[in-house]
């Protein structure tokens, strides 16, 4: 199976440092770094997913100080 990943579409762009891109995998939902997209990645099962995205949207995440 090929991967295909999507940028997000809340990209800022090139200058961003903070731009993701998401792929459907056999395992899951594949997320990574698409300024590197070749240092690993964080796989979640659809479920797992689903709430982090719910707490992004909810802003509902720790935030570093």
């Amino acid at each position: 199976m090929t991967e295909h990943w999507r940028k997000s579409s809340h990209s800022g762009g090139p200058s961003d440092p903070a731009c993701v891109e998401l792929a459907e995998l056999p395992e899951g939902i594949g997320i990574r770094d698409s300024k590197n997209p070749h240092h690993g990645r964080l796989t979640l099962p659809p479920a797992a997913f689903g709430t982090l995205v719910r707490q992004i949207k909810e802003d509902a995440l720790d935030h570093p100080s």
